[in-house]
């Protein structure tokens, strides 16, 4: 059996979003207690002072710094190369993590011993469930249902609606196969048998190629109901046309590699498809940039906190909502924050909520979100620690 120093390794790439990232190693800090964790930040040669802001308010991270950006896949390989971890999770920076969620993973994977990787619930900053947190592989069939929208068109379907699998209860666990890469912890012995990622791949599809090569190397990939926050975007842009270039192109390296016979007739379905994604992004996209984001009417807030914090994350909620016409305290020195969840009228008319961390830890911030049933109701993290208020698109 093979001896590893360390029980687990955390490797984020970030790229341009200090704040995301601050916040998400305060999370995985609160996560690591107990735990023999080694945690690799590598910086794709970012230009707002992303390493001199964190290095000092982390002292445990290990950064590598990269005089240029090599890519998703190079970076996350930089660090495995040095990492001495039992099990590797490879994060996003735009994520926040639950205090009990390493040690909850780590247990499922020592306890099944043929997993390969794990991947998770992951939420948006709306509460809203993230359907590409269990997946299937891409075939040509499975591609064709998601390019042409059969898979929109038929969500409960098992024969077109294979690609995220929504008819699959997001609260249990399964055998799948394609994890993400914003959370897919691994076995590290499997990275030795099957290989490194893909470098190929500059962003996007090498969590598909990876994943495809740990079930062929005789693994399982599991899906596990463990609940994350991921931005979704703030490292990558996702609405942007340069992304979804990027995306669809990884999806041609992907069939090149596997699916050789059909690389023709998918080149034609994805080249209509990237052409298509143009037109719109020209048409519409551009437009919407230059305008101003639409500002919800009647703009309310709930700030979950303790009272003696109260009046300055007011402040700093006016300060960057100045529209907002109502601010509200749910205290926690008198009633929990699971409270209010059920008292759903008294909810009914709060467009955004803040949660004050550590007042509330970041389990309780996540069960709320996908507990919580207004799924367009605005979630923001203030912590109190740095006077930091971060939200989605901030």
């Amino acid at each position: 059996m093979l001896m590893y120093e360390k029980k687990l390794s955390v490797i984020i790439v970030n790229y341009n979003v200090k704040y995301f990232l601050e916040q998400c190693l305060y999370s995985v800090r609160a996560a690591s207690q107990g735990l023999d964790v080694e945690i690799f930040v590598v910086d794709n040669h970012s230009t707002d002072g992303s390493v001199e802001y964190l290095r000092p308010l982390f002292p445990e991270v290990l950064f590598i710094e990269n005089e240029e950006n090599p890519g998703f896949a190079k970076a996350n390989n930089q660090a495995i190369c040095q990492c001495k971890g039992e099990y590797v999770l490879l994060l996003n920076p735009d994520t926040v993590i639950g205090e009990e969620s390493l040690r909850t993973l780590c247990y499922f994977m020592d306890e099944h011993p043929k997993a390969g990787a794990v991947g998770v619930m992951m939420l948006n900053g709306c509460g809203v469930f993230l359907p590409e947190s269990k997946r299937s592989f891409p075939t040509p069939w499975i591609a064709f249902c998601k390019l042409s929208g059969l898979s929109k068109l038929y969500p409960n379907s098992k024969r077109f609606a294979q690609y995220s699998l929504p008819y699959l209860n997001k609260n249990k666990q399964h055998k799948v196969e394609v994890l993400a890469g914003a959370f897919m912890l691994v076995r590290h012995e499997a990275l030795d048998k099957v290989g490194l990622l893909d470098e190929a791949f500059f962003m996007y599809g090498e969590d598909i190629d990876l994943s495809y090569r740990i079930i062929k190397g005789g693994y399982k990939n599991y899906y596990i109901p463990e609940r994350i926050l991921h931005y979704k975007g703030e490292s990558t842009k996702h609405g942007n046309y340069k992304y979804i270039k990027a995306f669809y192109e990884a999806m041609l390296i992907f069939y090149k590699k596997y699916h050789p016979k059909s690389g023709v007739g998918m080149m034609i379905l994805i080249r209509t498809a990237l052409a298509l994604k143009g037109i719109s992004s020209f048409l519409f996209g551009r437009k919407g940039v230059k305008t101003k984001p639409v500002r919800v009417k009647h703009r309310r807030l709930l700030i979950l906190c303790e009272e003696a914090h109260f009046e300055k994350i007011q402040t700093e909620g006016l300060r960057l909502m100045p529209e907002l016409e109502f601010i509200n305290l749910w205290n926690l020195d008198e009633e929990r924050a699971m409270d209010a969840i059920n008292r759903r009228m008294q909810m009914k008319g709060f467009t955004d909520i803040a949660f004050c961390y550590p007042d509330v830890s970041f389990e309780r911030m996540l069960l709320f979100m996908d507990s919580f049933p207004n799924k367009k109701t605005n979630f923001h993290i203030y912590n109190n620690h740095n006077d930091r208020w971060v939200s989605a698109g901030k």
